[in-house]
């Protein structure tokens, strides 16, 4: 995540989300921003949808006023806003930036567990999404990704968790479905989700005592967002 992207079109989204799944006040969401500096380009620009309150404000108004107007106010555009504002009720915040080499990152992924030890679930927000192979863990680049060791650590601790996933170039189904597999491989005994919008899917694992909770906010999404976020199904084999 970046601050130059905080109010944009899949912010509003992302953070829809997250509030829906945030309506339980026994299910604490933390998140963890992965920050890494901003970069000068113009992906952060989708805003227009701030523009057009008859189309994208009954989504969630509440949400549509708080970025809306940080998106007019002037102001520096930064994740801390949304700290402020509460715009996640009950949620706690990781806002450190973080470096691409080792010990850096296992820094950064020590304190974020220590800080966000009581959510329930950890929302993950990389840059680009979980890892590839053409970024090794600790190289130059690789703060854009998650990596599933350190997914695969805060599901170990008893946190559920959700991911953001940019699409890469192909088909968008078998992408997602590849993706729900991932989580089954590497979190055995989860209960694995998808959230599909125009750009970006987030994948879910879920711990038993966590699912009813999620299964409610998931609930929700699909009968607010329906033309939005898409709730998809695992094909398991």
């Amino acid at each position: 995540m970046k601050n130059q992207y905080y109010g944009d079109v899949n912010d509003y989204r992302k953070y829809g989300i997250l509030r829906c799944l945030a309506r339980d006040p026994r299910f604490v969401v933390g998140v963890c921003w992965m920050l890494t500096p901003d970069d000068g380009r113009t992906d952060g620009r989708f805003i227009s949808y701030a523009s057009d309150p008859k189309t994208w404000r009954p989504y969630d108004p509440p949400l549509f006023d708080s970025l809306s107007a940080a998106l007019v106010s002037g102001r520096k555009r930064e994740v801390g806003l949304a700290t402020k504002a509460g715009i996640i009720p009950g949620a706690l915040f990781f806002e450190q930036l973080l470096a691409d080499d080792r010990a850096g990152r296992e820094a950064f992924f020590s304190e974020m567990l220590r800080v966000l030890a009581p959510a329930s679930l950890i929302f993950f927000d990389p840059d680009n999404g979980m890892e590839v192979s053409s970024k090794r863990h600790g190289t130059r680049g690789s703060s854009k990704y998650l990596y599933w060791t350190e997914l695969t650590l805060a599901f170990s601790k008893g946190h559920s968790v959700l991911v953001y996933q940019h699409f890469p170039r192909q088909g968008r189904s078998a992408f997602t479905q590849r993706m729900l597999v991932a989580l089954d491989e590497h979190l055995g005994g989860a209960e694995v989700y998808a959230l599909r919008t125009s750009y970006v899917v987030y994948v879910l694992a879920a711990h038993a005592k966590h699912v009813p909770s999620i299964q409610a906010g998931l609930r929700t999404i699909s009968q607010e967002c329906p033309s939005q976020i898409e709730l998809v199904p695992h094909l398991a084999a």
